[in-house]
């Protein structure tokens, strides 16, 4: 994550002052966006929940929405090198002073809300930057939003922002004990994120049998029978072509974003992309963190950085870095305790690895190791500290980390893709 920069204190402060026990209230949310007149939502929006791989979703979606010519604002989280990447234009991040700017009319209207202690609850910054990405949609005026959700589907301010259509990546067991304890309460917390009457479509990857029938039931319940989840498979999708889709098991997040896309285009009354024209702007598309590639400046040495976190994950990834360079010197990992640590030590058996710390105060790093890794803070990572370790070094764990990765490794990430290119 980057470092705290003042512009964005705004978005931070609630969160920063929260008492003990108190949560996030997506009442004070829903006053927020009355203050300012941002209810009802004034444009379409295409939203993006699941468990993993949202990013990947929403990024392809924006690119599929901008090669078919709609200026799109796009918002995703958490940030990699700086808090402006979380708000972007047509793929481009917006500039330090819009941001600030932005943050400026969020406190005012905030402001003009009762206190948190007199609502009982605060404002989260994944919500705030939601709610940044309409007030900087309005005034560039902007066709379409992609808004990604934080953690969660029904308590997202997501919900509130009555997504045009859906986009449902895979559900698993990932925050279990906070959306849900079950594959199929998390499923059925994070499609309730649609709207009963306003959301107009889910389209879906293929759920797992725990997840699939709570979905659907789900999707039926909230809209009164009135949609069906809309199932795109990856295995006979047409696009995108698998050249164009991302690495390694985002590839499913690639088709679902731009089937969403077209899906919304069509519902939004617009014609689709010129085909040409779409597949030059999904091969634009580079996304930090996922599989990407990087030269540690001022040496040699090559990092794929990649924001695994199960067994799954790190597996993929090591089998994509052998397939590229024959074979892996070294393995940076950073997994908190509440992500698969037991499943990544699995994976890694063999593998020389570097164990990776972050100080953030919200992440626990207890759990068991084998006493022959190394150690290391993530704030002592550097060109140096990296290229020591060889010639071919992977970086794998929770996006907290790659997103300091990708500093440590000066890596481009203000423009995800260009709707520009020829």
């Amino acid at each position: 994550m980057p470092s705290f920069d003042p512009n964005v204190a705004p978005f931070f402060s609630e969160w920063a002052g929260r008492r003990p026990g108190q949560r996030r209230d997506p009442d004070r949310a829903s006053a927020l966006l009355s203050v300012l007149h941002l209810d009802p939502v004034p444009l379409p929006v295409l939203g993006v929940v699941g468990s993993k791989g949202k990013g990947s979703t929403a990024t392809y979606a924006a690119a599929a929405l901008s090669a078919a010519g709609l200026r799109t604002v796009l918002v995703t989280g958490p940030s990699f090198r700086g808090y402006r990447e979380r708000v972007r234009v047509d793929g481009a991040s917006v500039s330090d002073d819009e941001l600030g700017s932005l943050g400026l009319t969020v406190e005012a209207a905030r402001r003009a809300l009762p206190s948190p202690e007199e609502s009982g609850g605060y404002l989260a910054p994944s919500g705030l930057f939601l709610v940044a990405g309409l007030l900087h949609a309005r005034a560039v005026g902007a066709d379409v939003c992609v808004l990604e959700a934080g953690m969660g589907g029904y308590r997202d301010e997501l919900r509130l922002l009555t997504p045009d259509v859906v986009a449902l990546g895979m559900v698993f067991a990932e925050h279990v004990g906070v959306l849900g304890d079950t594959v199929a309460e998390i499923a059925r917390e994070k499609t309730r994120v649609v709207h009963p009457d306003r959301t107009r479509a889910l389209v879906t990857l293929p759920q797992g049998p725990e997840a699939a029938p709570v979905v659907a039931g789900t999707l039926s319940e909230v809209t009164g029978g009135r949609l069906s989840p809309e199932v795109v498979d990856p295995a006979t999708a047409e696009e995108p072509p698998e050249r164009l889709r991302p690495r390694g098991l985002s590839a499913a997040n690639g088709v679902l974003g731009t089937a969403a896309a077209a899906r919304a285009l069509e519902l939004f009354g617009r014609p689709p992309a010129d085909r040409e024209r779409l597949h030059a702007v999904l091969g634009s598309v580079r996304l930090p963190a996922r599989l990407s590639r990087h030269t540690v400046p001022g040496s040699s040495t090559e990092v794929v950085v990649d924001s695994a976190i199960d067994r799954v994950g790190v597996a993929a990834a090591l089998a994509y870095a052998r397939d590229l360079w024959g074979g892996v010197d070294h393995v940076l990992l950073c997994l908190p305790d509440h992500k698969d640590v037991s499943g990544a030590v699995e994976a890694l058996r063999g593998v020389a690895v570097t164990a990776v710390r972050l100080p953030e105060e919200h992440l626990r790093f207890d759990h068991a190791l084998p006493d022959h890794w190394g150690r290391v803070r993530a704030e002592d990572l550097s060109p140096a500290t990296v290229s020591a370790l060889g010639g071919r070094v992977v970086a794998l764990g929770t996006v907290y980390f790659t997103g300091r990765m990708t500093e440590v490794l000066d890596a481009p990430t203000d423009r995800l893709f260009d709707p520009h290119t020829a």
